[in-house]
C-alpha cells in the first residue's frame, strides 16, 4: 500500500478561466472596485491585475464579448465554497419513513401507527404508508384502498398526498408529505413517568 503522501488528495477542478487561460481577443473588463474599464485584449487586462497584486478571472464567459474581473481568485474561491456550504446546510433532507399495515390491521394497531405517521409528518419527514398483502389477500384490493383512504381523511389537518396509492405486487404505497406551517409534536410532560404518591 502507497504511503499518504500530502498533495494527492485533488479537488474537483473548476471550469474558471484566470490570467493567461483567457483566450478571447478583446474582454470587457470590470476592476476591482466594480468599475467598467471598458474593452480591451486580455494582455492590457493581466497588466492591470498584476499592478494591483490581483487576478484576472472570466466571470462571463457567454457574453460578447466575455466579462473578465479583477479580483483576488483565491478569495473568490474561498466565497464560492461559503456560499455552498451555506445553501447546503439550508437545504432541508427529507427523510422517508415507512410505516407498514395489513388490509385487515385491528383498531388499535392502526391507531398506534396512525399516531406514529403523524408524528413523523410534524418532525418534517415524508411517510410511505405501504399495505402488505399476503396470499388471497392480494384478491381483495379495495381493503388495502380502504386503510390508505382512511388515512388520508384522518391526517388530512397535517399532510398532504404526493402519490396516490398504488399497488406494485404484493405491495400498495401512498407517500405523504408534510403541510407547510404544522406545528411541531408537544414535547412529553416532565412527570409522566413517575408514580403518583
Amino acid at each position: 500500500m502507497a504511503a499518504y503522501q500530502p498533495g494527492n488528495i485533488r479537488l474537483p477542478e473548476r471550469k474558471d478561466r484566470v490570467n493567461e487561460r483567457i483566450r478571447s481577443r478583446e474582454i470587457r473588463v470590470i476592476g476591482s472596485e466594480g468599475n467598467q474599464l471598458g474593452i480591451m485584449q486580455p494582455h492590457e487586462a493581466m497588466a492591470l491585475a498584476r499592478a494591483e497584486g490581483l487576478d484576472l478571472v472570466e466571470v462571463s464567459p457567454n457574453a460578447m464579448p466575455p466579462v473578465c474581473r479583477i479580483m483576488d481568485y483565491g478569495r473568490y474561491l474561498y466565497d464560492q465554497r461559503k456560499k455552498e456550504h451555506a445553501a447546503r446546510r439550508k437545504q432541508k433532507q427529507f427523510v422517508v419513513k415507512e410505516v407498514k399495515f395489513r388490509p385487515r390491521t385491528d383498531e388499535h394497531d392502526y391507531a398506534f401507527k396512525r399516531n406514529n405517521i403523524e408524528r413523523f409528518l410534524r418532525e418534517g419527514d415524508k411517510v410511505k404508508a405501504t399495505v402488505v398483502f399476503r396470499g388471497r389477500e392480494n384478491v381483495h384490493v379495495e381493503n388495502g384502498r380502504r386503510v390508505l383512504d382512511r388515512l388520508r381523511e384522518e391526517l388530512n389537518d397535517v399532510a398532504t398526498v404526493e402519490t396516490e396509492p398504488r399497488k406494485e405486487g404484493s405491495l400498495m404505497h401512498m407517500i405523504m408529505a408534510p403541510k407547510k406551517g404544522i406545528a411541531p409534536p408537544a414535547p412529553p410532560a416532565a412527570d409522566a413517568g413517575r408514580p403518583r404518591a
